[in-house]
């Protein structure tokens, strides 16, 4: 009989892990207005939703789906970086109610975890270093370190691959973005779960696909040990 059991954690950061205050949407704004969209208006508006409805997407991704430049593209995912930087000194950065206390019994039961997210690899720097995480997790991802960012599976194979993970049905992703979702069913994982403490509501995280919805990170380790 084949060993199903779970070797690997791969879990979402803000929303997921991490309650940040709002700060995507915020450092959005500001992106925003940098990239020349109007303050209001039916082009703002769009964009709000265009953000919600794709988060957990590698940011650069989004913004080269909104402006349609590169150029632009890659000014406005600038902006939003230095913004988001800035702002994590001014918001109460904080873990999602035993967070940090389920990857370390994700661990202590020799189960591997690491953590993902669609910001940049600075940004993520800058967000680990803020809630003390630098070394909580087997494995940091962005985008950048695996090729493509959510919804594609290259965030969930390559922590597989740097693992050492024997299958990919092995494998238990949580997020609370439908893009988590359809990236760890992309990825063929064995659970995909998501957690209510961010973005997206159960309905959608179920149209999505998602094989359990949890009220949060803290029912993880349950779930993957039952």
């Amino acid at each position: 009989m084949p060993d199903n059991r779970i070797q690997l954690a791969v879990l979402d950061m803000a929303g997921t892990t991490v309650a940040d205050g709002g700060l995507v949407l915020r450092a959005f704004e500001q992106a925003a207005t940098a990239a020349g969209i109007e303050a209001e208006g039916p082009r703002r508006e769009q964009a709000r939703r265009y953000v919600l409805d794709t988060m957990g997407q590698s940011k650069i991704a989004v913004f080269r789906a909104l402006l349609g430049d590169e150029v632009a593209a890659q000014a406005a995912n600038h902006a939003f970086e230095a913004a988001y930087d800035a702002l994590i000194t001014d918001t109460d950065i904080a873990p999602i109610p035993g967070a940090a206390e389920a990857i370390t019994a994700l661990r202590d039961a020799g189960v591997l975890v690491a953590l993902t997210t669609g910001f940049s690899r600075g940004t993520q720097d800058a967000l680990l270093a803020a809630l003390g995480w630098t070394d909580l997790a087997d494995l940091t991802l962005a985008p950048s370190d695996a090729g493509r960012g959510r919804p594609y599976p290259d965030l969930v194979l390559t922590a597989a691959l740097r693992l050492g993970v024997d299958a990919v049905a092995r494998i238990a992703v949580l997020g609370d973005t439908t893009s988590d979702i359809a990236t760890g069913l992309a990825a063929g994982a064995g659970i995909v779960a998501g957690t209510l403490t961010g973005a997206h509501t159960e309905a959608q995280l179920r149209a999505a696909g998602a094989t359990h919805v949890l009220s949060s990170v803290a029912e993880f380790p349950a779930l993957i040990s039952g």
